[in-house]
């Protein structure tokens, strides 16, 4: 991804620091991206996408066109874009569909005690998550933790500060779909 946000970025003529002021995110942690010393988390990779006025999906593939009304697509269990951070796996379904108005993920999920959090996620919009194998933890900000099982899920305000973990020792298995709305409601790409 970090190459990708580098060509991105480049073509568009953008420096560090114009991408830094578009993005909300800090010349270092943007240059640590692309770099290849760190992979961004959901809410930073968003930034990413909106700073640079592209599709999220974008950041995934080169590849792709925009989504046309009353199409269809399939995406097969191997089809999706990868990255993998610190804490977690990120499996960007569709990722040569642009403007989609639903970002869907599938991931993987380390345990809590083995996870190393800076600070909760936060981003525009709200989220679904399914539990599809194992058991997760997740934080809210300001709310008790929730435990979900498998084929446990949930529905809530991405604004709000968020964290999952597997419970327990095993790795656990997610589904995530999230929309991205601005502070005028209206849908953003790739929020």
């Amino acid at each position: 991804m970090g190459q990708r946000v580098k060509d991105l970025r480049e073509s568009r003529g953008l420096t560090l620091q114009a991408l830094s002021d578009r993005s909300g995110l800090a010349i270092s942690t943007i240059s640590k991206v692309e770099r290849g010393l760190m992979a961004p988390t959901y809410d930073r990779f968003s930034n990413l996408a909106r700073g640079l006025g592209v599709d999220v999906s974008e950041l995934f593939s080169t590849q792709g066109g925009a989504f046309e009304h009353g199409t269809i697509g399939v995406a097969r269990d191997t089809d999706f874009g990868y990255l993998e951070t610190e804490n977690y796996t990120y499996e960007m379904l569709f990722p040569d569909v642009r403007g989609k108005t639903m970002v869907p993920m599938r991931g993987t999920l380390k345990p809590l005690e083995k996870m190393r959090f800076d600070r909760m996620v936060s981003h525009p919009g709200e989220e679904f998550l399914m539990v599809l194998a194992g058991r997760v933890v997740v934080q809210l900000e300001g709310a008790e933790d929730v435990v979900l099982d498998q084929g446990d899920s949930m529905y809530f305000d991405s604004g709000r500060g968020h964290l999952y973990a597997a419970e327990g020792a095993e790795e656990a298995r997610i589904l995530v779909v999230c929309s991205g709305l601005g502070d005028d409601g209206a849908e953003t790409p790739a929020a």
